[in-house]
């Protein structure tokens, strides 16, 4: 069944669940609406069933649908990994590289190192894969990611950082208007902004922070650059990494008592160690992360 399916059939049905319906899969690639149509029929008559309903709201995916999203999105990005490593071959450093990492790490700390690598290598294009979701680097999902978790994959090569501290922090403006608590006690009469769903990770970090609880903040918001800009505009007193607090001029808050690290890492796909461009943003990522944590050199360390 595999030789009879074109790779352009599921593209198309991946675009059409993103959007919705075939118009929109049509805009999102830049092809015609009919094309979309004869790729979802096609695939449906090769595949003996059917793939999305009519609905009011437009195209609904069927259950077969939901069943092939996982496989059809590992080949897009297979698809994409090797226009990236085809782009990228040759030994000028140019091409395509995707970067992975946190959205507050994607947006507060990785744009000027971004800047300084294009401003050396302007034929290299990068792509910024910003999600507090872990990108599969095995599956080539990204090709070089930042990690706030040890890598166990052997496959990958990882150049440990070091480690950034958060704390809890308040702007000067809040602090003008309320005041610093001194005492735990005294935290709970301010307004706390912190997440609105648990994951794992959060649940970790609240323990370390005191058992705080969903209940315990006056304004949530699973982004953390949402939590940062509240943070920024004096709305309370929330959880920050102390580089960008310094940064910023945000004021520390029961440092003593509120205090966890994140070990950093730099992660790549080994296959990548001969391509020039991955290599060249990664070795940049690796010494801008540096500077920004102040780590030494002795805190940059291959792992066994």
């Amino acid at each position: 069944m595999a030789s009879k399916i074109p790779w352009e059939w599921y593209r198309s049905f991946l675009a059409v669940l993103d959007e919705g319906s075939l118009s929109g899969a049509a805009r999102a690639l830049d092809i015609t609406q009919p094309t979309v149509g004869r790729h979802i029929a096609a695939l449906e008559q090769v595949l003996h069933r059917s793939l999305f309903t009519r609905s009011p709201s437009g195209l609904r995916a069927t259950q077969l649908a939901h069943e092939l999203e996982r496989h059809a999105r590992a080949m897009d990005s297979t698809a994409a990994a090797l226009e990236r490593a085809a782009a990228s071959a040759d030994e000028a450093v140019g091409g395509v590289v995707r970067i992975t990492a946190s959205e507050v790490v994607g947006v507060e700390v990785l744009p000027p190192i971004v800047a300084a690598l294009r401003a050396q290598h302007p034929a290299l294009m990068i792509e910024l894969a910003l999600s507090n979701r872990v990108q599969d680097l095995l599956h080539r999902e990204a090709d070089i990611a930042v990690r706030m978790t040890r890598p166990q994959q052997e496959q990958l090569v990882a150049r440990r950082i070091g480690d950034i501290e958060l704390g809890l922090h308040a702007s000067d403006a809040y602090v003008a208007r309320h005041g610093v608590p001194s005492t735990v006690d005294e935290l709970t009469a301010h307004a706390l902004i912190g997440f609105d769903h648990a994951t794992p990770f959060i649940r970790a970090a609240t323990r370390t922070f005191g058992n705080l609880t969903r209940e315990s903040f006056a304004l949530r918001a699973d982004s953390d650059v949402a939590q940062l800009a509240l943070i920024r505009a004096g709305a309370g007193i929330g959880i920050c990494q102390q580089p960008l607090a310094q940064r910023g001029g945000l004021v520390r808050v029961l440092a003593e008592r509120f205090s966890m690290r994140l070990e950093t890492w730099v992660t790549m796909h080994a296959d990548l160690r001969q391509n020039v461009a991955c290599r060249t943003a990664f070795d940049a990522l690796v010494a801008g992360l540096v500077e920004y944590i102040g780590a030494s050199a002795d805190d940059v360390v291959e792992p066994h």
